[in-house]
Parts: structure tokens; C-alpha cells; sequence
């Protein structure tokens, strides 16, 4: 999935824009534009996969931004990874036969496990499962529910189920720029022998090495990036 460690930059769709949630609260996120014009931008300043969210979609439990996403898989040959919305296998295929490279589960992974079997024998490097976490457990539908399930647990659960790795949102420091929360990746990649990707927190270079040293294969950035924290190109070299 990847051949090296990733700096992956979000691109979070809501109501056709690119939004950076705040603790994945709605209202709490400011507005950065077209999400092909980011895309693309992206892609020129060397990303080598993408990270899309349809933000509408993990809250409605049904998908809103298609076509926004759709524009953005042919505008770049960037890898993509795309979730929120997709609550069938029906809906997994559709984007993989788009020209999505994997597709992101989350909710309808946790209330129907055997989805993510059924995506994997026919794509089997194509399912993420996503765990978002938020005080030390699970959440779903877009972040307002708890589950009461372990995420570590559940990662090894659903890496034996098929997925071909875990994205794991810390999602009490998303958006917020204050710091990665590394034991909490490392304890998800301890627990699983497949990719990791981890999110949420991150607002330096320094977090980013972070991540990378917890031995995930990947780290998706969002706020850091739109905001000017700091560039792509020194976040690549900081683990190069």
C-alpha cells in the first residue's frame, strides 16, 4: 500500500468545500476552497496519495459529495483514499470501480463487520477500516456516537476480517494543532500487522516524526497543511 512512510494531505469535503473540522464538531471548521484546486496543488507539491472525506456524508450516513469527489479522482493521478457516507458494499464498489484507489469504512464497518470480507475478496487491497477514537473508544456516525469498543482490539479484529490496513483519527486533538498523541499510534500498530495511517493532532514537522517513529506507514495532515504551518516538501524531508 505504501512503499515508504506518507504524508498524506486532507482533503475533507462539506457542502462541495474543503473544511478542516475542530474535534470532528460540526460548525467548528473553516473553509479552504475547491477541493480539486486542492487537490491538485497537493499533487503538484508531491503527494503521492490523497486523503478525501466527505464530511456531509459521515454525518448524514449517506453520500453527499459525490461529484466533488468524483472531479477530484480525475483531476490528479494521485492515489486517493476516500470514506465517509459509504455504508454498503454496493457503494465500496461503485468508488473502486471509479478509480478510487481504497475506500474508507467506518461506521458500517463496526454495525456490519462482514462488509468489510465481502469489499476485501474482491479488492482485497482496497478497505481501510477507519477508528476514530475519542475517549479511549470507537466512535461512529461521524464521530457522535460511542461504541465502548477498544480501538486497538478492533484493529486486530478487522485486519483478520480483510482490511488491507487501519486509519486511526484521534479525534480528541483533530483539528486542533496541539500535538500528536504518539503511544496512541503506537498502540494501534502493536496490535495489528498491516499499514497503520494515523490522524489527528498534528501542527509541526516534530509531530510528524512523531508518527512516523510509532511505526505507522502513513500520516494524513489537514489544518497543519491549509494553514501554512509548515510545507509538504519539509514534512517529506523531516522523514526522509
Amino acid at each position: 500500500m505504501f512503499d515508504s512512510f506518507e504524508v498524506v494531505p486532507a482533503v475533507d469535503v462539506q457542502d462541495g468545500q474543503v473544511v478542516q473540522l475542530v474535534g470532528g464538531e460540526r460548525g467548528t471548521g473553516r473553509t479552504y476552497g475547491d477541493p480539486v484546486e486542492a487537490a491538485r496543488n497537493w499533487a503538484a507539491a508531491g503527494a503521492d496519495t490523497l486523503h478525501l472525506v466527505d464530511l456531509d456524508g459521515a454525518f448524514e450516513g449517506e453520500r453527499a459529495n459525490a461529484a466533488a469527489i468524483e472531479r477530484v479522482v480525475a483531476a490528479t493521478d494521485a492515489d486517493v483514499q476516500v470514506g465517509g457516507g459509504i455504508r454498503t458494499a454496493t457503494d465500496a464498489f461503485d468508488l473502486l470501480e471509479s478509480g478510487v484507489d481504497r475506500v474508507i469504512l467506518g461506521t458500517v464497518a463496526v454495525e456490519n463487520p462482514d462488509v468489510v470480507s465481502t469489499i476485501a475478496e474482491r479488492y482485497p487491497d482496497g478497505v481501510l477500516v477507519s477508528l476514530d477514537s475519542k475517549g479511549g473508544e470507537v466512535v461512529v456516525s461521524g464521530w457522535t456516537e460511542g461504541t465502548g469498543l477498544d480501538p486497538a482490539e478492533a484493529a486486530a479484529r478487522f485486519v483478520e476480517a480483510g482490511a488491507a490496513g487501519i486509519l486511526f483519527t484521534d479525534v480528541d486533538v483533530e483539528g486542533r494543532m496541539e500535538g500528536v498523541r504518539g503511544e496512541e499510534v503506537r498502540r494501534i500498530v502493536s496490535a495489528v500487522d498491516a499499514p497503520v495511517i494515523a490522524s489527528g493532532g498534528v501542527a509541526t514537522v516534530e509531530d510528524v516524526r512523531i508518527v512516523h517513529d510509532a511505526g505507522a506507514a502513513a500520516v494524513v495532515v489537514g489544518t497543519a497543511l491549509y494553514e501554512g504551518a509548515f510545507t509538504l516538501a519539509a514534512a517529506r524531508d523531516a522523514v526522509a
